[in-house]
Parts: C-alpha cells; sequence; structure tokens
C-alpha cells in the first residue's frame, strides 16, 4: 500500500472508490488532476510488468486499455478507466467468443516491439522440463502428456511472429467508454497466433468440467476463433496442446502430478479439430 499511496501523491491521483485485488497486485480506482477518471495497477516490477508496459505502450489503445502512465521501477501503471464489473462473462457465447476473435485480429496485426520474450523460448524450457515431469504423472495421463509433448516438438521451429496477449480470456476483456468492449491485463509475447485460443477456449465452463455441454463448447468456440482469424486448425489445435502441456507443468510444479479434468476434457473435444476438421458446431 506505501507504493500506492507514493505514486497517488506523485502522479497527483485521488482515490475513487475501494482498492480491487487480484492475483498480481492492485488496482485502485482514481481521478486525474484534470479531473479524468483512471485506475492505478501496482503489482511486483519484474519481467512480467516490463513486458506489459512495452506492449501496452506499442498497443497504443488498439482494441486494448490504454497506458496513461508507467513506472517499471515501481510496477506501476495508470490506466484508462474500464467498467470492471462487465466482463464478456456476462453476454451470450457465441457473441463472447467473436469480440475474443475481433480483439485478437487488432492486437495480432500490430507490428511487434523489439525487447518481448518469445514463443520459441517458452516452448523450448517446456519441452526441457518435460522429461522429469512425465515421471510424475500416472501411465493414464502420461501418453496424453506425451503425445502433446510430440506435437509441440513438430511446431517449435516454426513459432510466428504475431504479437500476442496470451491470457485473453473472457474476464480479461471489459466494458468500456471508448469502445464496448477493451482487452485488460497482457503478458505480452511474439509468437504464433494459435498460441493465444486456450484463453477463451477454456473460460468459464473450466470451473465445472463435468458440463455435458462442454466439448459442443470447445468445439464450437475453436471453430469460432480460427475463423474469425483465418488459423490452420491442426496447427490451432497444436500450440493449444502446448498451452495444455504448459498448464500441466506448472501443475506439476505446484505438487499436482496429474492433468486437470478440465484439460484432458478439452483436449478430447478437439482430437477432431487436430485433423483439420472444418465444420462448426451449433
Amino acid at each position: 500500500m506505501r507504493t500506492a499511496d507514493e505514486l497517488l501523491a506523485d502522479w497527483d491521483l485521488r482515490r475513487d472508490g475501494p482498492d480491487r485485488s487480484g492475483e498480481a497486485g492492485i488496482v485502485v480506482p482514481v481521478v486525474q488532476a484534470d479531473g479524468k477518471e483512471a485506475a492505478l495497477k501496482v503489482q511486483t516490477p519484474g519481467p512480467e510488468v516490463d513486458a506489459a508496459i512495452l506492449g501496452l505502450t506499442r498497443w497504443d489503445g488498439q482494441g486494448i486499455v490504454r497506458l496513461l502512465a508507467s513506472d517499471a521501477d515501481r510496477g506501476a501503471m495508470l490506466l484508462e478507466r474500464l467498467d470492471a464489473d462487465r466482463t464478456l462473462e456476462s453476454i451470450r457465447d457465441d457473441h463472447a467468443t467473436s469480440v475474443v476473435g475481433s480483439l485478437l485480429a487488432r492486437l495480432h496485426g500490430v507490428p511487434t516491439p523489439a525487447g518481448l520474450p518469445r514463443l520459441q523460448t517458452v516452448v523450448q524450457q517446456m519441452l526441457d522440463a518435460a522429461p522429469d515431469a512425465a515421471k510424475k504423472l500416472p501411465v493414464e495421463d502420461r501418453r496424453r502428456f506425451d503425445r502433446w509433448v510430440r506435437g509441440v516438438a513438430e511446431l517449435v521451429a516454426e513459432p510466428g511472429d504475431c504479437f500476442l496477449h496470451w491470457d485473453l480470456h473472457f474476464g480479461n476483456v471489459l466494458a468500456a467508454e471508448r469502445e464496448p468492449w477493451l482487452a485488460i491485463d497482457p503478458e505480452p509475447l511474439i509468437g504464433d497466433a494459435g498460441f493465444d485460443l486456450w484463453p477463451a477456449l477454456d473460460s468459464g465452463w473450466s470451473s465445472d468440467p463435468t458440463r455435458a455441454d462442454a466439448p459442443r463448447i470447445v468445439r464450437r468456440r475453436f471453430d469460432l476463433l480460427t475463423d474469425m482469424l483465418g488459423l490452420d486448425r491442426g496447427r490451432a489445435a497444436g500450440w493449444t496442446w502446448a498451452r495444455l502441456l504448459q498448464n500441466t507443468l506448472w501443475d506439476i510444479e505446484d505438487g499436482e502430478p496429474a492433468i486437470s479434468a478440465a484439460a484432458g476434457l478439452l483436449d478430447d473435444a478437439l482430437a477432431r479439430r487436430a485433423q483439420g476438421t472444418h465444420s462448426v458446431d451449433q
């Protein structure tokens, strides 16, 4: 809180509501000296903050929250104020998916700045960690895990060069005044557009992977997003395996040596899409 208080004074801001806490830090609604509303985000300084500042500066509000000021050394970003109480989770699924597809197309189309992490490095780290991690999985999970590893290894030589958000799930799109919807909380990365699909595919239903309609939801979203972004479905499914592999590696690192039920369901749901099948589920 001391850092937030210091920033309020240094940037001539006043509080305009209660703080909101998240996994990465806090967001303080504020009013600037000129009377305009904004949001002060403060988190632990580090590479993630540096990348976010670099990405938001280059995107310059194109499909995403606008950065008004920043202080990387203090992990601080002053952002335009959006409606934190209205996310894509509140609207019809097809509409929400289409909004994500439209935002991703805009974000991916902006030229990438130098200095961002690259997908090839991220994936190689995953592949290096996979052999030891696999030993901690039960046999049934290991077969699935090894298939992901083989699939991802085939893609690593062509990692792509799009300007990725990395975490555009439905909860990371807020209603706004400047545009109907804007993305927030990027973790910018340079790589293949297919690597950006998983957050939207996983949104909502994954809190209850026993839902009977979950496979249809996944396939429908995948078909809509790949159509909107003009992606090869086989490659997009492969890059989605990379996200499932990454999440499983993180779970194992956190002491959960098993593939989550949601990851297994999503993988099964995309099995035919990985073969390039082209038919939108209704």
